[in-house]
């Protein structure tokens, strides 16, 4: 099958279907029984990532499983600022740690952008053998963190709920934060190249603090970052097609973002109303979502209905199904088989 015959490619061209093409964030993931016996089989999260036949292994499992339209690499936004040179490990039950940057002594520890690939490279391996072992009709899509949502991490160390010392580094050294930003986004215009290269046909690009930024800061840091990303993929490889996740944007933030990118589709989260995104976004681009991942952990009733919901509001649209985030560890695996069937009669 030709790669712009796909149920996922047709929709990211901007075609209406009849039914629409269904992934999930965290579809391979914790919620699945053999996604855990292949992480048990790696020794820890990191070695699953770097490890080319692990991690081809378990973004096929739901694939195996569900049969969606599309599947996404297995990996973590994080690798880039380890390839950068930032320590990164991952504590059980608290999730990822790195070393921080808080000056500019921090900041020029860290390694050059075109130098990312020696420490990236089981990741494109990765790929290549994804675009063998898939079946035909499934498109497979690479991804990366967007510039703000690393730089949060790498400036905490941490997640945190506010983000408040990257915005405090934003403000008490602004020098070192544009920096730092323009550093991300170089590394990761190299990193989502080679996997385009290696055959990704579809980029999407997590910006999953995106809300914590309002005002200008919006605008630089969401936007602009985004819509430079963008423009250097479609000028390096004009086939590929692009996903944004400005999380948490205000209605306005998501208008401004699909505009100013010229994104091929905009991924909304729960806090979108479905008819207000086919008001005001299906217009412009392919819009993606926004199941409430909750509802895959109660089921029931209200899981079909507000499937079919979402699916009929956005009908008259080019559509692709997801979750408003990521699927939870705690999700019931019979409850996807449910979603799916709402989806596709």
């Amino acid at each position: 099958m030709k790669t712009d015959e796909k149920l996922m490619m047709r929709a990211l061209a901007g075609e209406t279907l009849t039914t629409p093409p269904v992934w999930m964030m965290r579809q391979a993931g914790r919620y699945l029984p053999e996604y855990k016996a292949t992480r048990a089989e790696a020794g820890d999260f990191l070695s699953l990532c770097y490890n080319p036949d692990l991690a081809t292994e378990v973004t096929l499992q739901p694939i195996r499983r569900y049969g969606f339209d599309a599947a996404i690499l297995f990996a973590d936004i994080l690798l880039v600022p380890q390839a950068l040179g930032a320590d990164l490990w991952f504590e059980t039950g608290e999730g990822p740690r790195l070393s921080t940057i808080q000056s500019k002594a921090d900041f020029n520890k860290l390694g050059n952008p075109e130098d990312v690939h020696e420490t990236l490279s089981p990741i494109y391996q990765t790929i290549r053998n994804l675009r063998e072992a898939l079946p035909k009709e499934t498109a497979l899509i690479g991804f990366a963190g967007a510039p703000w949502t690393v730089a949060t991490y790498m400036i905490a160390g941490r997640g945190t709920p506010d983000q408040a010392p990257a915005l405090a580094l934003m403000k008490e050294h602004p020098a070192v934060f544009d920096a730092l930003m323009d550093k991300i986004t170089d590394a990761t215009i190299e990193y989502l190249i080679q996997q385009i290269k290696a055959g990704a046909e579809v980029i999407k690009l997590f910006d999953s603090w995106a809300g914590a930024l309002t005002g200008f800061q919006f605008p630089k840091y969401i936007t602009r970052p985004a819509a430079k990303i963008a423009s250097v993929l479609r000028e390096e490889q004009p086939h590929v097609r692009l996903i944004g996740f400005p999380r948490g944007a205000t209605p306005d933030g998501y208008v401004n973002f699909v505009r100013e990118t010229d994104v091929d589709c905009v991924a909304i989260d729960g806090s979108i109303d479905a008819q207000w995104a086919a008001d005001n976004l299906q217009t412009e681009t392919c819009v993606q979502g926004n199941l409430d991942q909750r509802l895959l952990v109660a089921g029931g009733d209200k899981l079909v209905s507000e499937t079919k919901r979402i699916v009929e509001t956005l009908s008259h649209g080019p559509h692709i199904f997801n979750l408003g985030h990521g699927i939870t560890p705690d999700a019931d695996p019979k409850n996807v088989e449910i979603m799916i069937k709402a989806i596709r009669g």
